[in-house]
């Protein structure tokens, strides 16, 4: 699937101006970058949550499940609120396995910690397929060993649904570990894309190789 080109302007400062991007299905597509270049707003726009310029939507005819960076729980148990996108029990406590949230699925998820919270948005966001699946920094607030588990479980969802999978990420590392493409924001701006390995290993750009060694790569 392909996105048009597209800019957002916020108090007449141009904060994102994107060629088309190709993202295929199938495959995971790592959106990285430092702070301030424009990652989530691309999320958003995707996600159709926020418009581009001229009020256009830059995608169409694709169903589209958006996690945003900051997950929200509603007043309910942690079941009730994973079910809200899908009935399925049974999909739902096996996602809460994988997790490790069965044990919480009867507390009120307002009464969850952060890291607690991200898995049950995570959970709930995984609940139905979807054509374009946009995940939003999702385990920023989750130790190292839930992160490992949620990555697992988006790289299987990506590989055995065939969906396009966007993930937001300011880990480096997370990328290298489960995304087959990627993208470089900065400011803004496209600076470079294209395999992992070859994007991580050895890129073209300055501003990549500086946002790399900034990282530790």
């Amino acid at each position: 699937m392909k996105t048009s080109s597209f800019s957002r302007t916020y108090d007449k400062r141009v904060v994102l101006s994107l060629p088309e991007l190709e993202i295929e299905k199938g495959r995971v597509t790592a959106i990285i970058g430092p702070n301030g270049s424009g990652k989530s707003t691309f999320a958003r726009i995707l996600a159709s949550v926020e418009r581009a310029d001229g009020k256009k939507p830059i995608l169409s005819g694709v169903s589209v499940g958006y996690l945003p960076q900051k997950s929200f729980p509603f007043r309910m148990s942690t079941m009730k609120n994973i079910l809200l996108n899908g009935n399925d029990r049974e999909r739902a406590a096996e996602l809460m396995r994988t997790l490790g949230v069965e044990a919480l699925a009867r507390q009120s998820a307002k009464r969850l910690s952060g890291g607690e919270t991200a898995r049950m948005a995570l959970c709930r966001i995984l609940m139905r397929p979807y054509e374009l699946l946009i995940l939003d920094e999702p385990t920023a607030a989750m130790d190292m060993e839930s992160t490992l588990a949620a990555e697992k479980l988006i790289r299987k969802t990506c590989d055995e649904q065939g969906c396009a999978l966007v993930l937001i990420t300011h880990s480096v590392s997370q990328a290298r570990r489960i995304a087959d493409r990627v993208i470089v924001l900065h400011r803004g701006r496209l600076v470079e894309q294209g395999e992992t390995e070859q994007v991580l290993g050895a890129p073209e750009q300055e501003q990549t190789r500086h946002f790399l060694e900034f990282y530790g790569i």
